[in-house]
C-alpha cells in the first residue's frame, strides 16, 4: 500500500490472517495513506460487516455478486471522493437507524453546524447527489460543494459515506427531507 499508493482499494472483508475490517481500519487511520479510498466487498450484507467497515473508514460497501459494470461504477464513484452502498445495505441501514427513534437534542457532533449544513447533511443521508441537492435547495453547485467540504471538515469525515453514518447515528437523518 505505501509503495503503490493506490487511489482505491477493493477490500475483501473475509480474509485469512488479517480480516478486511481490521485492514480497512489500518489503511484509513494511517495518515500516510490519507488519499486512499476503500471499497469493501463481501458475499454477505450482514450488519456485523457493514457497520464496522464504514465506521473504520470504508468509502463504500458492495456485494461480490455485483455485476462488472456495477463494480466499475462503484470504483469510479469512490475514486471521486463519493460513497457507494449496495441497495440492500442502504435499505437495512435506514431501517435500523429509523427504529432507534428521534434524537431529543442535537448530537454534540452537530452543534457547530449551520442550519443549511444540517439540511445538506440530511439530503446527503437521503442519497442525493450534489446536483440534486442544488436543485432541491435552489442553491448553486459551488455553494453545495462548499457546504459538503465544510461538513467533511467539521465532522472529520473522510467522505460522503461517513457523513451518511454520522447523520443516522446522530438522529438527524430521521427528521426527513428539508423543504
Amino acid at each position: 500500500m505505501r509503495e503503490l499508493t493506490p487511489d482505491v482499494v477493493l477490500m475483501d472483508l473475509r480474509m485469512p490472517v488479517l480480516d478486511g475490517i481490521a485492514a480497512t481500519r489500518e489503511i484509513c487511520s494511517d495518515e500516510t495513506l490519507a488519499g486512499v479510498r476503500v471499497l469493501a466487498l463481501t458475499m454477505f450484507d450482514m450488519d456485523e460487516y457493514v457497520h464496522p467497515a464504514l465506521q473504520f473508514g470504508a468509502s463504500g460497501f458492495m456485494l461480490k455478486d455485483a455485476s462488472l459494470s456495477e463494480l466499475v461504477n462503484g470504483i469510479r464513484v469512490i475514486a471521486t471522493g463519493e460513497g457507494v452502498l449496495a441497495p440492500t445495505v442502504t435499505r437495512r441501514l435506514i431501517a435500523n437507524f429509523s427504529r432507534r427513534g428521534e434524537a431529543t437534542q442535537p448530537a454534540p457532533r452537530l452543534v457547530g453546524l449551520t442550519k443549511r449544513e444540517q439540511e445538506v447533511l440530511v439530503l446527503i443521508a437521503n442519497g442525493l447527489s450534489n446536483t440534486e441537492i442544488s436543485a432541491h435547495l435552489v442553491i448553486s453547485m459551488p455553494t453545495v460543494k462548499t457546504h459538503v467540504g465544510s461538513l467533511l471538515a467539521k465532522l472529520h469525515a473522510r467522505d460522503r459515506a461517513q457523513l451518511v453514518i454520522i447523520a443516522y447515528e446522530s438522529g438527524l437523518a430521521e427528521r426527513g427531507m428539508p423543504t
